[in-house]
């Protein structure tokens, strides 16, 4: 991993500052994961960002493995995340999901581990259990707890770093001042994009030394389960557009700049071969402060993650809401 593309976290790993995403609605060919996964190595991707709950790290490993195999990386250049399930955060259960997820990469370790939601759900094949009403399956379990349980995790070499996903300053501050905390989150990854900078929640992560790591950078992901369809779209705001056209950039490089400018470590997924090599343009070039100011006036406080599961289920007890 090159050192300067990097940021370090509080446990003294480094974290690659561009990811690769890797989540995919049902309809997507396995197949097409596996060899968007291989594109985006070979395009200099090192950061892969997978969940359990995505139901197709068999087919990222599988990329991940061809690559270690034909010369391309070694083990330690990937920096693989995986994730915790809300149905396993019962303690029990924690390494248990882990090392179901290591099984199906056929990995010896995952870089980082996260609580993927800060709501438990009741243990269930189902990773969304439901009763007949519809309503969600909540579960009492003690974040802390959960915790407690990642840290073993660590500890047993299982994943180098453990942090959370989707959580508010509350959980955050709920975990942090938990009494006989071993490890600190090294992050804490949410929806992040210019209709949601996350400006309170970024400045909070900063002052305890937890990485803030962006995913739906761009804004425009539509899956039906999570999105309602007639939400705004990101990358065709026109004032991303005419600063795209200033600087000779697509508005989807201008915002994924945006936030590698503010600290924030982003995750930019696309299947598509030409825009994965394209996103590593990133690099290549800054935007001026004016320009970034610009950018902060768009912030709308907008989620497109969870705007329609929390409509649909008024008792969804889920918020990243500082």
């Amino acid at each position: 991993m090159n050192p300067k593309l990097c940021a370090e976290l509080n446990d003294g790993h480094h974290i690659p500052v561009l990811g690769f995403g890797t989540y995919a609605p049902e309809e997507v060919p396995k197949c097409v994961i596996t060899e968007a996964t291989k594109i985006a190595i070979d395009a200099g991707f090192h950061h892969i960002d997978a969940a359990y709950m995505y139901q197709n790290e068999e087919e990222v490993g599988l990329a991940i493995r061809d690559k270690i195999a034909d010369g391309t990386v070694k083990r330690e250049d990937i920096f693989y995340t995986s994730k915790l399930p809300s149905t396993c955060h019962r303690p029990d259960l924690v390494r248990v999901c882990l090392e179901k997820s290591l099984k199906k990469l056929q990995l010896d370790y995952v870089d980082l581990y996260l609580i993927h939601f800060p709501v438990p759900m009741k243990p269930d094949n189902n990773l969304n259990p439901t009763v007949e009403n519809g309503k969600l399956l909540f579960d009492t379990v003690d974040l802390r707890d959960t915790w407690e349980a990642m840290e073993k995790c660590k500890d047993a070499g299982l994943a180098k770093s453990i942090g959370v996903s989707n959580f508010n300053r509350r959980l955050l501050e709920m975990i942090l001042n938990k009494p006989g905390l071993k490890y600190k989150p090294v992050c804490n990854q949410v929806e992040c994009h210019p209709y949601l900078n996350q400006s309170k929640l970024l400045d909070y992560c900063k002052s305890k030394d937890i990485v803030l790591v962006a995913y739906g950078a761009l804004g425009t992901q539509r899956y039906k389960n999570w999105v309602d369809e007639n939400a705004p779209y990101l990358l065709e705001d026109p004032i991303l557009g005419a600063m795209a056209e200033k600087h000779k950039k697509t508005p989807a490089l201008i915002s994924l700049r945006y936030l590698l400018q503010r600290g924030i470590v982003v995750i930019a997924k696309s299947f598509n071969e030409k825009r994965i090599k394209e996103n590593m343009k990133v690099f290549e070039f800054q935007l001026p402060e004016e320009d970034m100011a610009v950018i902060d006036s768009l912030n709308k406080n907008y989620r497109y993650s969870t705007a329609k599961i929390t409509s649909a289920h008024p008792d969804y007890p889920y918020s990243d809401e500082y």
